[in-house]
């Protein structure tokens, strides 16, 4: 089964055919995710996802929990689904890593707002800020969550230049974590691949 069209319940493979699917193209969607990550800093990561990545996510839940009824398919489709960009954005989950568990509760702490200061910035175009965790709320008054999802959301000129090959940063201007990153030509090219 291909990992193309839009996710729907009928698309999704059974597990036994998913299982047998998976030991033949595990390697590949492991190097398609990495290669639609990008690191920014040390500490934190976005993963830019698309179809075949949360395809690939919603499977995975199934299998691990071992789902097979409708309703619990269903939940897992709602949850995941919209997390696929829809043809005008990147949609990405990102992740805030400190492997000391008390070095990540402070700095998680120090961290609060991050999300809101995401942005990519395509050669020759305004900034465009990331909008975080839509209909979740991950932070509270005393930390930011270890994982946001992100949403940015071109304009079509952006979106035009990036198609037509512009080269483009992630950064973040958070006081407490500024850095940026140009993002590498092979990621970028994928990440074309979602704009129409």
């Amino acid at each position: 089964m291909q990992l193309t069209g839009n996710i729907t319940r009928d698309s999704l493979m059974t597990l036994e055919a998913y299982s047998r699917w998976r030991k033949q193209h595990k390697a590949e969607l492991i190097a398609h995710r990495k290669r639609r990550s990008v690191a920014l800093g040390e500490h934190v990561t976005l993963q830019f996802e698309d179809e075949r990545t949360v395809r690939y996510q919603i499977q995975e839940m199934l299998r691990i929990e071992k789902i097979f009824e409708e309703e619990a398919i269903r939940h897992e489709l709602e949850t995941y689904a919209p997390l696929a960009p829809d043809g005008s954005n990147w949609k990405a989950t990102m992740l805030i890593e400190y492997p000391d568990v008390n070095e990540r509760q402070r700095e998680l702490a120090r961290l609060i707002g991050i999300e809101d200061r995401m942005f990519v910035e395509v050669e020759g175009q305004p900034r465009v800020y990331a909008m975080a965790d839509e209909d979740l709320d991950r932070e509270n008054d005393e930390k930011t969550s270890a994982v946001h999802f992100l949403r940015f959301e071109f304009p079509p000129a952006a979106a035009a230049a990036i198609r037509a090959g512009a080269g483009a940063k992630l950064g973040c201007d958070h006081g407490n974590y500024p850095a940026h990153v140009t993002i590498p030509a092979e990621t970028l090219a994928s990440l074309a691949g979602d704009l129409r």
